[in-house]
C-alpha cells in the first residue's frame, strides 16, 4: 500500500475507486465498506483509494474538548488498511481552512481533479464539505457532470450490531475489551517503547515493563489488570534462547515473536504513584529490552485496580492475578 501524506504528493489515477471517512478504529462496519472497495477496483480494474484525516475533524472543529481519544494512531490505522488490500491511502492534514470548503469544491477539486475518482463509494448518511453540509444529493447530482459512479452501502449492512467507534471507545475506558474487540475483529492493542521505570516490581517477583505512548491522542484503556499477548522483533539466537533452545549462529535478522503476559494500568495507589502508568509483566521472559518497541494486545479484563495495604499484600493479590490470567490462556489456547 502507498501512503500519501498530502493531497499533493498522489497522482492522478485513470480510474481510482474512493472511499472517504476518518475510519477510526475500522471496526466491522468500517471493514465491509473497504472489503466492498477493494471488490469493486479489482472487478473494474481499478485501484483502491482510502482518503482520510489526521488530525480527526472534532480536533479541529472543537479544540476546546480535548476529551476524544481515538482507537487507532495513524500508524496502526495505516498497518491495518495494508493488512486489508487497500492499494493508496491519502492522509490529508484536516485544518479550519479544509473544514471550509464547500461539497462543490470538495467534489470537483479533490474527488475529480486530484484523485481522479471514477467509483465512489460511502457509508449511510456520509456528510462531507462546510458545515457538513454535502451529503447524497450532492455526490449523485455531480456524478453525471463529471462522470464517476456512487455506491452507498446501507446502514443495515454496515451496523448489524450497531457498532461505532463511539461504542467501542466507551468499551474500552470501561475496561472491557472483550467487547471492543468483538466489535473490532481484531484485538485492541497498544504499541510503544519501553522505558526505565523504578524497578520495584522486580523486588517483589514480578518484573514488568514500561511502555511510552508517546502520541497523546491515543486512547488508553480503564485502569485495571488485563490478559494480553505481546509482540516483539528478537534477533533469532534471542529468540530461541527465551523459547529454550540453543540457539543457531546468529544471522542478525529480526523475527517476531509473541508472548503472554498481564498489563497493569493504573497510577499504582499502593506506593502513592503520582502519575499513570502502562505496565506488563511478561511470563517466562527475562530479557532486558528497553527501548525496544512492542506491541501489547488486550484479551481480557482481570481486575479493576486496588490500592492495597502494602507491597506483600500487593504481592499476594498479583499471585492470584497470574493464576486468573493463565487459566484465562489455557481456555483460549489459540491465542498468541
Amino acid at each position: 500500500m502507498k501512503i500519501y501524506h498530502q493531497l499533493s504528493d498522489f497522482k492522478k489515477l485513470n480510474n481510482a475507486v474512493v472511499t472517504i471517512g476518518t475510519f477510526d478504529g475500522i471496526h466491522y462496519g468500517h471493514q465491509k465498506i473497504i472489503k466492498r472497495l477493494c471488490e469493486l477496483a479489482k472487478s473494474t480494474g481499478g485501484e483502491s483509494v482510502i482518503l482520510t484525516f489526521f488530525p480527526h475533524p472534532r480536533m479541529i472543529i472543537d479544540p476546546e474538548n480535548q476529551d476524544l481519544k481515538l482507537i487507532n494512531t495513524i500508524k496502526e490505522k495505516a498497518e491495518i488498511l495494508a493488512n486489508l488490500g487497500v492499494d493508496h491511502l491519502i492522509i490529508t492534514p484536516f485544518t479550519r481552512d479544509f473544514s471550509n470548503l464547500d461539497a462543490t469544491d470538495y467534489i470537483k477539486n479533490i474527488l475529480i481533479d486530484t484523485i481522479g475518482t471514477k467509483q465512489l463509494i460511502v457509508g449511510y448518511d456520509h456528510r462531507f464539505g462546510k458545515d457538513r453540509k454535502g451529503g447524497m444529493n450532492e455526490l449523485k447530482g455531480f456524478s453525471k457532470m463529471y462522470g464517476y459512479q456512487i455506491e452507498e452501502i446501507p446502514e443495515q449492512d454496515i451496523n448489524d450490531v450497531a457498532v461505532s467507534s463511539t461504542k467501542i471507545r466507551k468499551a474500552l475506558l470501561a475496561g472491557d475489551v472483550s467487547l471492543a474487540n468483538e466489535y473490532l475483529g481484531y484485538n485492541f492493542s497498544i504499541n510503544g517503547p519501553v522505558i526505565k521505570g523504578d524497578k520495584i516490581g522486580r523486588t517483589i517477583g514480578f518484573p514488568t515493563a514500561n511502555i511510552f505512548v508517546e502520541e497523546t491522542y491515543k486512547l488508553i484503556p480503564g485502569d485495571g489488570i488485563y490478559a494480553v499477548t505481546i509482540q516483539m522483533d528478537m534477533a533469532e539466537d534471542e529468540k530461541q534462547k527465551v523459547e529454550g533452545k540453543n540457539p543457531e549462529p546468529s544471522t542478525f535478522n529480526l523475527q517476531p515473536s509473541t508472548f503472554r503476559g498481564m498489563a497493569y494500568i493504573g497510577q499504582r495507589p499502593t506506593i502513592n504513584g503520582m502519575t499513570r502508568n502502562i505496565e506488563v509483566n511478561i511470563f517466562d521472559f527475562s530479557q532486558e529490552i528497553y527501548g525496544q518497541n512492542i506491541k501489547m494486545n488486550f484479551l481480557k479484563f482481570l481486575r479493576h485496580d486496588v490500592k492495597f495495604t502494602g507491597l506483600i499484600a500487593l504481592t499476594k493479590q498479583l499471585r492470584k492475578d497470574k493464576k486468573n490470567t493463565l487459566i484465562f490462556f489455557a481456555a483460549h489456547p489459540n491465542l498468541g
